[in-house]
């Protein structure tokens, strides 16, 4: 089969999301590599991520990929004090009471990425219009809409409200999005200007540029003097008790005014759709990455205490 050919077929079968994982996961990654999966031996980064799509299932993913039930899981191992302040929760649009909520918020469904809404005068808001948009926002399943993302399938919908948060000089906040690998984070992807000129570059620890990044545009010019953050450390420490027993997570958060807030954990990046630059960091960074074994059947785990190297 000539490869035009092929990859015409796995254009339209990358569309049938229904499809068995260990079938859907090879098709979903060689339409954004160009290149063949083997579950059996993954080696770059992206292709571990598709292998934990369909053999890493522990319930507890579940609860830490819905944007409001892990709430209680931060609140329990780091404390409520580095959670951002909740106004309310729905499960249905119209039910939100906007009488209630102050002058500026952000509205985000919990089930799924990028849908969210930044009220910063809400005199302005065409409430009709968000409810519209929330009701097809709140119809959408994760696991089907992306890559399945096995973490998101039965996460149940839900509308979440939280405080805006804003540093005086800045239009959006810095987002510190922490690599961690088995409870110790390796590197940081530092997001600036979201929605205005996003720009991306990786830190180390000791917020150090990295060389490589996320993506193929090198923002490092905007990075050369970007001023370390003063809860760098806390923010460290705080990630290493979230990640703990974890073959991999990203967990986000935010420094406001020095102030750590949790932002939110995922586990499968950009749906494992996005490469390393330059090429060669997919395989390094692939080696932080170390899968829990299988048992001779090849069976999902579900359950950390499954786990063994």
């Amino acid at each position: 089969m000539s490869s035009s050919i092929r990859r015409f077929f796995i254009r339209h079968l990358r569309k049938i999301r229904s499809l068995p994982p260990k079938i859907y996961v090879k098709i979903h990654y060689e339409y954004f590599s160009g290149q063949k999966l083997d579950l059996n031996n993954p080696q770059d980064f992206n292709a571990k991520l598709e292998w934990y799509k369909v053999y890493f299932r522990p319930k507890i993913l579940t609860t830490l990929a819905d944007k409001y039930e892990v709430r209680s899981f931060v609140k329990e191992k780091i404390g409520a004090k580095y959670l951002n302040e909740l106004y309310d929760f729905y499960d249905s649009p119209e039910k939100i009471d906007f009488n209630k909520l102050p002058n500026s918020f952000i509205i985000k469904a919990n089930h799924t990425n990028g849908h969210n809404i930044i009220v910063k005068n809400k005199d302005d808001l065409d409430k009709k219009k968000v409810i519209k948009k929330f009701k097809k926002w709140l119809g959408k399943n994760q696991y089907y809409r992306r890559g399945q993302e096995w973490a998101y399938k039965d996460v149940k919908p839900k509308i979440v409200i939280e405080k805006f948060l804003k540093e005086d000089e800045k239009d959006t906040l810095v987002d510190y999005k922490f690599y961690c690998f088995n409870g110790v984070p390796k590197f940081i992807d530092v997001h600036l200007d979201r929605g205005n000129k996003h720009k991306q570059q990786c830190f180390d620890l000791n917020f150090e540029l990295l060389p490589f990044r996320k993506g193929k545009v090198n923002d490092i010019n905007y990075f050369t003097n970007f001023e370390k953050p003063s809860n760098l450390e806390e923010m460290v420490e705080l990630v290493k008790v979230l990640s703990q027993k974890l073959p991999f997570v990203r967990i986000d958060f935010y420094s406001v005014h020095g102030r750590s807030v949790f932002g939110e954990m995922t586990f499968y990046p950009s749906d494992a759709r996005k490469k390393f630059y330059p090429e060669e960091y997919n395989e390094i960074i692939g080696d932080y990455f170390k899968l829990p074994k299988l048992n001779e059947n090849k069976s999902v785990i579900t359950s950390l205490d499954q786990i063994e190297y």
